[in-house]
Formats: C-alpha cells, structure tokens, sequence
C-alpha cells in the first residue's frame, strides 16, 4: 500500500498543467496534516512536478522530459538573468522553443517572432505588444519598464514580460550558458532512464518458499528476484547460486544474501556498471530513500545505455574534453608512449599554476590512452596514489610518460610520470578497472 506521502505525490502528478495548488488544499483534499503535505509539495518539486513562483504561489508544471532538456522556462529565464516580472506571471511555468532579439526594424522583428518564443529587446513599446499578440514572451533588457496596458494584455495572454537590467548581449550569452550546462547534464544518463519499473519486475515476498522462486523462474526465465516486505522494502536478493542444493519448503529468507547492494533512481549509470563489475553483480535493486523497491536494473540494461551513449553526439565541451582534447601524441622513447600537453589560462588557479583538478585528469587521459591497446571498453580509476605535485606554471609545455606496470583481463596498473622542461613535476600509480563493452 502506498504511504501518505506517495499518495500525495500521485495526486499532483494527476493535475492538470498550470493547476495552483497549496499547502492547505492538499491536506484538505487528502485528509493529511499541513505537514505531511508541505514536505511532500518540496519532494514534487524537486522531482520536477510543480514549481513555486515568488508572487504566483505553487503550480503544477510539465516534468521535462530528457529530450527536452535543452529548453527552458519562463521561470528559469528569470532566475538565470536576475529578472523582474512586470506582467503574465501565470505563464511563467510554460517552456520556451527559442529566443529572437529584437535588434531590427519591427517589421522584421515580427517575421522572426511567433508563438513560444521569447522576444529580448529594449525600450520597443510596440514590439513588445507585437510579440504577445504572436504568443511570444519578452525581455526587456537594460532595467526599462513598459507600458501599463501592455502588462495588461501580457496577463490576459498569460505570456510573461520580463525585465532585466543587464544589456541584450550578456542576457542571451547567460541564456545561451543555461542551456549549454544542461546539454552537459544531458548526456549522464541516470538509472531511473533504463530501470524496468517495479510494476514489471518479478520479486519475491520474504515470508515465500523456494518453490515460489522456481515457479517465478519457470514462467519469468529469470533466476535472480529482489526480496520485500509487505511494505515493499527490500530485505535481500536470491540467485541461482543461493538455491543450488536447497530443499523446495525451505523459506526464501533462509537462503537469501541479506541487505543487499541496491542503487537509487538518481545514480548515474556509469556508477551502477562500476558496482555491478566491482562487486560481480548481475541485477540491482533501485529502491528509493524509504528502501522500497522501485525496480530493476541488469548488466544487459546498463550495457545498452553506455552502448547508447557512445554513439551519441557530444552536445557540450567539459573541462574534461577540453583536457583530452588539449593531449597530444609526442615522440616514442623506445617502446614508452610519450604525451604532450600545453596549460592554458583556463586550467590554472587564482595564482596562475595549474590546477590540481586538471593534474590528476591529465594523468588519469594518460593513463586510459595507455591502455586502450588492451582493452574494449571503459575505464574507470579504483584508486590513485600521487606521490607528489610541484606547481606548473601557465603555457607551461608538459611531457606525460605513462609506464604500464601490470595489465590483466578487468585491470591495469599504470605509473604516471610529468615533465615541464625536462623536471619531474608529477608523479602517481593509477590501478584501473577495465570495463568491456561486449
């Protein structure tokens, strides 16, 4: 049975778009205490089913979906630049296609300008009515008013009209930055993106026999169940292995591995593979913050989803890409891989020295390029021991020795060496897990 709280949750979920709701109406409409309703409003908005707008109050939103990321609300718009709402706050909630500025004649401004947009544009008294008669919203930048009776028709139009008081080119640079951050974020993809939903997902209850598993593996092909309580908490897991030798009436809690790993909704998928490798698990139970189970994730799934991300194109540059982009093949010594790197104003601290951050990327970079003739897959560092850092200074030119140690089917020790004009400046030992991707 669902708790208050998860009865609370589905019940917004169920309003419509735009819905206000309140503290006091959800305990009214629930028979729950404002408590209760309180904290269970701040876990949906967190979750992304209601956004709370200064003025406006609660409202129920739609929860972006992965493909949409790169769009962004009204609402969000005014946080980014730091804006003031002059009119149409009930539109605040709705999402934005694309942004125009408005540096032309208003004739051409409006050919540019249509419904989901957003205008950004100064002191235009009329091209701000323009653009809420063709459904656009506007930003007026450099700290201006507008009109009362333009704030009117943005209210009737429920089209926001916002001010800001910095200039046109820094608030679509801020706007731009928004949506870059969240195209990086785009590409971590989370188990609750790949988990087979607990409606889908074969369990057993603890109190059940091992003739309960085997008639769930006749009829499912599956050998490894997740294990709960009546409140669908989750207790252990049992495997083909837990059973071998059993006797049919033994009970499931017998033979089962209690507290077993589990993982939650929001852990990225790359975390949920390194588990699943490091620790020769085949299925994960998610569970949320109360340990009741969510569902499901496999090897097979998470396998797809890293296959997936491989083929998809890169949307943002992290510092991370910028690290390995900036690598550089230099001359063999002997039979040793020889990497340069050059440090770029970017990379460097407050005190122009390179970053400890950017150090131990770089010597991780070298390290996965080592390697790669060995392996197929990912890699991900276990655990790395630096010996010690001398500080590098800005447009310094690095030479990087990688040395592998030891190499075997899912690990690899590497050594790390760093030079800047022939003195050792860096040096660490990475042991590193080497995940295929077959």
């Amino acid at each position: 049975m669902a708790t208050k709280h998860e009865q609370i949750l589905e019940y917004i979920d169920s309003l419509p778009v735009g819905e206000k709701i309140s503290v006091r109406q959800i305990a009214k409409a629930l028979s729950v205490s404002e408590g209760t309703a309180y904290r269970a409003i701040k876990d949906a908005e967190i979750k992304g089913y209601v956004s709370t707008i200064e003025r406006v109050g609660t409202i129920r939103i739609e929860q972006k979906k992965k493909e949409n990321i790169e769009k962004l609300t009204y609402a969000e718009v005014v946080n980014i630049i730091d804006g003031q709402v002059l009119g149409g706050r009930t539109g605040l909630h709705k999402m934005l296609n694309k942004f125009v500025i408005g540096a032309m004649k208003l004739e051409a401004m409006m050919r540019y300008t249509e419904a989901g947009n957003l205008l950004i544009v100064g002191n235009r008294t009329r091209a701000h009515e323009q653009a809420l008669r063709a459904g656009a919203a506007v930003l007026i930048t450099g700290g201006f008013d507008t009109e009362d009776e333009v704030k009117k028709l943005a209210d009737e139009l429920e089209l926001p009209i916002i001010s800001t008081s910095y200039d046109t080119f820094t608030v679509a640079a801020m706007i731009n930055r928004a949506i870059y951050d969240q195209l990086i974020k785009k590409e971590v993809v989370l188990v609750e993106d790949i988990l087979t939903k607990v409606d889908n997902t074969a369990y057993l209850h603890i109190n059940d026999t091992l003739e309960d598993w085997y008639e769930k593996n006749q009829y499912t092909f599956h050998s490894r169940f997740p294990v709960v309580d009546q409140n669908m908490k989750v207790h252990g897991m049992v495997t083909s292995k837990d059973v071998m030798g059993q006797e049919k009436h033994i009970g499931i809690d017998k033979i089962m591995t209690k507290q077993p790993i589990t993982v939650s909704k929001k852990t990225s998928v790359a975390s949920a593979a390194h588990m699943m490798i490091w620790e020769g698990i085949e299925v994960l139970p998610v569970v949320n913050e109360q340990n009741r189970l969510q569902g499901i994730i496999s090897r097979q799934d998470v396998l797809k989803a890293l296959q997936m991300i491989q083929r998809q194109p890169q949307v943002g540059e992290t510092i991370d890409d910028l690290i390995s982009n900036g690598v550089e093949a230099g001359e063999k010594k002997g039979d040793k891989e020889i990497y340069r790197f050059a440090v770029t104003p970017q990379m460097t601290t407050g005190l122009g020295t390179m970053s400890y951050g950017v150090f131990t990327t770089l010597m991780t970079e070298a390290a996965n390029r080592v390697l790669k003739p060995y392996k197929k897959g990912d890699l991900v560092v276990e655990n790395m021991t630096i010996y010690f850092i001398k500080p590098v200074q800005m447009e310094s030119m690095l030479e990087i020795h990688p040395k592998v140690l030891d190499v075997g089917r899912k690990f690899g020790k590497v050594d790390v060496e760093v030079y800047s004009e022939g003195v050792l400046v860096g040096k660490s030992l990475m042991i590193c897990q080497l995940i295929d991707r077959h």
